[in-house]
């Protein structure tokens, strides 16, 4: 379905729907299912609903967050092990302790001896089956409590690396000391992990400044709804009565 269009009949988000959405910047995932799930709630007249989304995007990262309602929540964890296909820019010569530019830089390295041949010499080795370390500032838990709940506070966590599958690295366009790239990988993946090994390959340093998932498997962020659409659409809509 074609970007904002609505269906032919309108959606039953009690019985079971698919929401491709386009997260804003600086909303959290948890944000966008949270404004639907109340939007949802009041326009029905409803208590409950089972909603959820299929693959947490960092708030700065844009694009592509599967959303399913209903009995379709249960295809979740399917959705969650897709492939994902994302475009970035990189910007190397400096890091942050967040991988990413929600944390300020706190080391700057040289690149002057960064070349083209350097750069797609290194891309080369991020292909196929990796063991990546996950960022110090990340949901994944340790002792019941979030990475970055620790990171914050100062604390200094071991964390294992984890296997993970780069299907696809591409460079698409070097303004030094940034790098435009798309990146088609495996459940799991870090891609502020990926900057940031990145930067180290290069004997420098890097972190993500810009994050955009544009598919999903199958499904396409051409076909998903800006989340402002979404909202006027489910408040527009006559949906069906709910049986109580």
């Amino acid at each position: 379905m074609p970007k904002n269009q609505a269906p032919k009949e309108p959606y039953n988000f009690l019985a079971g729907t698919i929401l491709l959405v386009d997260k804003p910047k600086e909303w959290t995932s948890f944000d966008a299912v949270n404004k639907l799930k109340h939007r949802i709630r009041n326009k029905l007249g409803i208590r409950k609903i089972k909603i959820g989304h299929a693959g947490t995007l960092d708030p700065l990262a844009t694009g592509l967050l599967i959303i399913c309602t209903g009995k379709f929540t249960k295809k979740l964890a399917e959705f969650q092990g897709l492939s994902k296909t994302y475009d970035g820019t990189i910007k190397l010569g400096a890091t942050t302790a967040s991988y990413d530019a929600e944390e300020a830089e706190t080391a700057i390295f040289p690149t002057e001896h960064i070349t083209p041949e350097l750069i797609e010499e290194k891309r080369k080795t991020f292909l196929g089956h990796i063991e990546q370390l996950p960022p110090m500032f990340s949901a994944i838990k340790v002792d019941g409590q979030p990475l970055y709940k620790k990171a914050r506070k100062g604390q200094v966590v071991e964390v294992k690396p984890r296997p993970v599958t780069i299907h696809s690295f591409e460079i698409t366009k070097t303004e030094m000391p940034y790098l435009d790239f798309e990146v088609d990988c495996s459940k799991g993946t870090y891609i502020r992990s990926l900057a940031y090994d990145f930067g180290k390959a290069v004997d420098s340093g890097g972190y993500l400044t810009a994050l955009r998932r544009t598919s999903i498997g199958e499904y396409l962020l051409a076909d998903a709804w800006d989340l402002d659409a979404l909202v006027e659409y489910i408040d527009k809509t006559d949906f069906p009565p709910v049986e109580q």
